[in-house]
């Protein structure tokens, strides 16, 4: 008998009764009623307590705010889509810029040297972000694959604000996850982050070292 059959065979056997379903009661998983205001402050709270960093901007002026980001940053080669509404405004506002463009929506083979070696950041879309744990979650696809989130040494996501929820569960539930999703479903909390033997921290060592999130209003705050 395989050890995966034992396990079974014991499961079935068990003592105290059969296997059920948890509890119906998510409470302690949802239900935080926080306001639009509250989801952000946490949102922005969180995520930078893990040397995460937060600009807000308006969805009519973020462009500029993203061009005088990769100034102050100096970031010479930015990887990104082209299809993305994100990113296709990118391209327009930029197009004109200092800034050399990098097609990301390319085999890993056709650009391996490029992300590894010579890309200073990657730009990417959001699909919300979670104000209970700070973070941003993505569904990378072939025009943003996973990779311009994941490799250069500065990330830099979209995230509207409107687009935040409470907590984990409801994202799951909003966005019916149980009915299909993607095969690798990304949740970013901060930048890359590893500790030695010794629990020194360190950033960046498997992946961004800075992660960036512009978050865009709907109107111009004052």
């Amino acid at each position: 008998m395989s050890a995966r059959d034992n396990i079974l065979k014991r499961l079935r056997e068990r003592t105290d009764g059969p296997l059920t379903a948890p509890d119906s009661d998510f409470a302690v998983v949802t239900g935080r009623g926080w306001s639009a205001q509250e989801r952000l402050e946490r949102f922005e709270r969180w995520i930078s307590s893990v040397h995460g960093e937060v600009i807000h901007t308006s969805r009519g002026n973020w462009t500029a705010d993203l061009a005088k980001l990769l100034k102050a940053k100096g970031v010479r080669r930015l990887a990104l889509g082209r299809e993305h509404p994100v990113a296709a405004e990118a391209r327009a506002a930029l197009a004109e810029g200092e800034v050399t463009l990098i097609d990301a929506d390319r085999d890993v083979e056709e650009w391996q040297q490029e992300q590894f070696a010579s890309t200073d950041a990657g730009l990417t879309s959001t699909r919300g972000g979670i104000a209970e744990t700070g973070s941003l979650w993505l569904w990378p696809t072939p025009d943003e694959p996973r990779l311009i989130s994941l490799v250069p040494p500065i990330h830099i996501a979209v995230l509207d604000a409107d687009t935040l929820e409470d907590t984990f569960f409801d994202v799951i539930e909003t966005h019916g996850w149980a009915g299909g999703m993607p095969t690798n479903a990304l949740l970013i909390s901060g930048p890359s982050k590893t500790a030695d033997i010794e629990q020194t921290l360190a950033y960046g060592v498997h992946g961004p070292r800075e992660l960036i999130v512009l978050v865009r209003h709907a109107e111009e705050r004052v």
